[in-house]
């Protein structure tokens, strides 16, 4: 596991031997990270970026909970302006050696997770950092107090259906 595998955020944690009541990890993204994390998702920018991890031993291999936290920087879908949020994401995810891992059981499709795989006894929290982020963004930010006020053609004065509606009356 190199960083250039995983992407820009990279934290091997090695999780062999956890104590059994678990162990907590600090994960805080450099400047230079948050500027290539941001420049990957094609934001402005990410002002800060961290997420405190919480690891503890499961039958399965690891139990990974956390909460990450960013300051980033968006451009709005209705006035293409940048503004600044924030987001917050819930972490909980499993983790399992290849060889451990269930086969998946013939049920509906989209009930089952298989858990993430242990790779040489280690876990990447800075890609786990980065995936969380990449699912907390919203497709579609818009800035707060923006609102999209659609207008249809047909009912603006000037529009061509205006003057067919002209000629029509006529």
């Amino acid at each position: 596991m190199t960083p250039e595998t995983v992407g820009p955020l990279s934290r091997p944690v090695e999780v062999r031997n956890l104590p059994p009541q678990g162990t907590q990890i600090h994960v805080e993204a450099t400047a230079d990270e948050c500027d290539a994390l941001a420049k990957d998702f094609g934001l402005p920018g990410i002002k800060s970026l961290s997420c405190d991890f919480k690891l503890v031993d499961s039958a399965k291999g690891v139990h990974v909970t956390g909460v990450l936290k960013a300051s980033i920087t968006q451009i709005c879908v209705v006035s293409l302006e940048p503004f600044d949020s924030v987001v917050e994401e819930e972490v909980e995810v499993d983790f399992a050696e290849s060889a451990g891992m269930p086969p998946e059981p013939p049920t509906e499709m989209h009930e089952y997770e298989p858990p993430d795989e242990i790779i040489n006894g280690e876990i990447d929290l800075g890609a786990l950092t980065a995936e969380f982020l990449a699912l907390g963004l919203d497709p579609y930010p818009r800035k707060p107090g923006v609102d999209f006020d659609y207008k249809d053609p047909a009912d603006r004065e000037d529009s061509p259906f205006a003057a067919l509606g002209a000629l029509k009356d006529k």
